[in-house]
């Protein structure tokens, strides 16, 4: 490990040198990739200089120990010194093995959020905009870009279903684990009687993927345009401005009627289309590499039920890694930030592990 450090801090060297230089400076796409490998190299160097720091530190304590003689005080000094700089660089390891782990390549992407109800009728369609308000809030908070693609609402105010893009960076690294079945404890604005009822929402969060990395033959789509209808009959169009695509080697189908222009809806639906298509591959990836899913905290199982929202109890959790927390309200005005730690942090553990058996 320290071999592959050394190497990378005289690579980290290097390119600091060509960023100064004239020729790289002129150079727009060489400043640009130059920037953003040495901005990834910057935490690992700064956290492999203080441990060669803490090193040296203790090296002197170890001397200091050996030429204390006699002198009790300044032995007992040394050796304390001494067994904190241990605990620091035992500590300064650790953290260096997480920021060498693998780099998901997805972590700076923007993705699309697909958000739809389940089991629980209204009561779900209300949950899932509750999930949408939840998410917006959070990307409000971050400075990100949000943007609906496609929504399908109830006459209650609810969403059936609803897809819409976050534009930041870091997007994914903090939103890839909301995908899977989040259940709802609370009781209904539908009901009367003061119930609790349980229902449950499906949340699948794709990586947005550009034509430049996945390009789709336009010979394997099959587009069809239809009038958009929305809830009690709201948003009726007199043209065809809604737009269904299927991408025919997967079945995969798309409709997006959220615009008054074809135009629009169709580059919407594409957008959503290329992401599922993108995810469709990378899901294929990964079941090929078996050790992968053993450590993964799930980012990507539709079915997986990964968290309750308890409402009566105030309480949210996380049943991936055993994380409950009582303060569901700000939770869900947009206050995410302590669970996608608590998240990033069990999916380290869980890849060191991982790569220490």
């Amino acid at each position: 490990m320290f071999e592959k450090l050394a190497s990378m801090e005289k690579k980290y060297e290097d390119i600091s040198q060509r960023l100064s230089e004239p020729e790289t400076v002129s150079d727009n796409k060489l400043y640009a990739q130059l920037m953003k490998e040495y901005k990834n190299l910057t935490p690992i160097i700064e956290k492999y200089r203080e441990y060669s720091s803490l090193s040296a530190q203790l090296e002197e304590a170890k001397e200091l120990l050996d030429d204390a003689g006699t002198d009790k005080e300044l032995k007992e000094m040394a050796q304390l010194e001494a067994e904190e700089l241990k605990e620091l660089i035992e500590n300064a390891v650790q953290e260096l093995k997480i920021l060498l782990l693998p780099k998901d390549p997805n972590d700076d992407k923007n993705v699309i959020i697909e958000i739809r109800g389940g089991a629980g009728g209204e009561e779900a369609s209300l949950f899932a905009n509750s999930l949408y308000r939840m998410y917006s809030m959070y990307a409000e908070a971050k400075g990100w870009k949000q943007e609906v693609l496609n929504a399908n609402p109830t006459e209650l105010g609810g969403y059936k279903e609803i897809s819409f893009t976050i534009e930041g960076e870091g997007a994914y690294s903090r939103l890839k684990y909301e995908s899977g079945v989040h259940r709802v404890q609370r009781v209904p604005e539908t009901e009367s009687q003061g119930r609790i009822h349980t229902s449950t929402v499906t949340v699948a969060v794709l990586v947005e993927a550009d034509e430049v990395e996945l390009e789709i033959d336009p010979t394997d789509l099959k587009i069809d345009y239809f009038r958009a209808s929305g809830a009690g009959g709201q948003h009726i169009n007199k043209t065809e401005s809604a737009v269904r695509i299927t991408y025919l080697p997967t079945n995969v189908v798309v409709e997006c009627q959220d615009e008054r222009s074809q135009h629009k809806n169709k580059d919407k639906a594409m957008k959503i289309l290329r992401s599922r298509v993108y995810e469709a591959m990378q899901q294929e990836q990964a079941d090929k590499i078996a050790s992968e899913r053993r450590t993964q905290v799930g980012t990507g199982d539709r079915s997986e039920r990964i968290r309750t929202y308890n409402f009566p109890q105030g309480r949210l959790t996380d049943h991936r890694i055993g994380l409950t927390i009582y303060r569901l309200e700000d939770i869900m005005n947009g206050s995410l930030d302590e669970v996608f730690d608590a998240l990033a942090t069990a999916d380290q553990a869980a890849k060191l592990a991982g790569q220490e058996e």
